[in-house]
């Protein structure tokens, strides 16, 4: 009856004989099957299974960015095949997301390689172990970026930290992956920072922007290389600042606990007004998940990432260091059954460790 109503009324507004009975006929047919498509339509998308939620970070970090392109290369290759897709949300960063995951609202995550171990253990600041964590893979490195007013430096390196005197500084967005890691690695290096640092939370866009400013004399933005709120940074103010650098000593005493870290060069010219390599550390990126997600929707996930890393690589440089040969390096927790299924057909061998209890 309405189907009938509304073509009646696209009739009469025709120009024209209205007498063809042959004509309105057709045109009626025409108009029924465009109600039908759209009235499917509307039904597909009504019944369509949920997007699977992927938290990330902070905007002004690579993780997030990442998040957006892992997400719409899923949705673009498996929402109509397999009703399968993601929705990349920002977060504090790690430690948010561990807690989002734990209580199921978001199912993916990606994860700084400690933090994976860390919750898979119950050890650092994750009291008790999180039972219900796999991994996917190993994404990229997350390149330590510690950044201090030149000003404030001695001979360039880590430890000018050491040398601040209740100067506000800023670890990362409380709970996040930036300040728990940047608090290991100050630990692990005896920097007594609770002490010497005017301690300030922000994420990585804000921080950015109070350093320009100049309401900070220095900042944690660890990331894959470039990072956006580095660049920003330095181009407006990057004569005044300078990139930390590790020794190889220093790199041994952040790897004491937990080896995960490596030696990390960021090339000259990486960020505006940077005319020297910068010897830095970093560790692995980890794209986690829970173990109740499904093991088909995990394997399609794990396959689309890996058969579309060119379109991956131009979203942003650091996943270019995501690849089949580097997957399985870092990971704190065991694998998922679906991308462990995915990696067997691709005749990789899965370290005992890594396979899931």
């Amino acid at each position: 009856m309405i189907i009938s109503r509304v073509t009646e009324g696209f009739v009469r507004r025709l120009p024209g004989r209205q007498d063809d009975k042959a004509s309105i006929a057709t045109i009626r047919i025409t108009v029924l099957i465009k109600i039908v498509l759209m009235l499917v339509g509307c039904t597909e998308n009504l019944s369509a299974d949920p997007p699977y939620i992927l938290t990330t970070a902070t905007t002004g970090g690579t993780y997030y960015p990442v998040g957006v392109a892992l997400a719409t290369i899923t949705k673009s290759e498996l929402h109509r095949t397999e009703g399968i897709s993601l929705s990349a949300i920002s977060s504090a960063g790690s430690m948010e997301n561990i807690k989002l995951m734990r209580d199921n609202q978001a199912q993916f995550a990606l994860l700084q390689g400690i933090f994976a171990a860390w919750a898979w253990k119950g050890d650092g600041p994750i009291s008790e172990p999180q039972p219900w964590l796999r991994s996917i893979g190993a994404m990229w490195t997350n390149a330590e970026h510690f950044v201090l007013l030149k000003d404030l430096t001695n001979d360039g390196s880590i430890m000018d930290l050491d040398l601040l005197d209740g100067h506000r500084f800023v670890l990362g967005a409380r709970n996040s992956g930036a300040e728990r890691t940047g608090e290991h690695i100050l630990r692990s290096l005896g920097i007594d920072y609770e002490s010497k640092f005017s301690l300030a939370y922000m994420g990585y866009g804000a921080t950015a922007n109070a350093i320009q400013d100049g309401t900070i004399v220095g900042m944690n933005l660890p990331a894959g290389v470039p990072v956006t709120g580095i660049t920003g940074a330095f181009a407006m103010a990057g004569e005044d600042l300078a990139l930390l650098n590790f020794s190889d000593e220093q790199l041994d005493q952040v790897n004491a606990r937990y080896a995960l870290w490596s030696r990390y060069v960021i090339p000259a010219g990486t960020y505006p007004n940077q005319p020297q390599d910068i010897q830095s550390i970093a560790h692995p990126n980890v794209l986690a998940v829970r173990a109740d997600t499904p093991d088909e929707a995990v394997y399609q996930i794990t396959r689309a990432m890996f058969e579309n890393l060119a379109a991956l690589h131009e979203i942003h440089k650091a996943t270019r260091e995501l690849t089949l040969e580097n997957a399985l390096i870092g990971l704190g927790a065991p694998l998922h059954p679906g991308a462990m299924r995915y990696y067997r057909e691709k005749g990789m061998d899965i370290p005992t460790e890594l396979t899931p209890p």
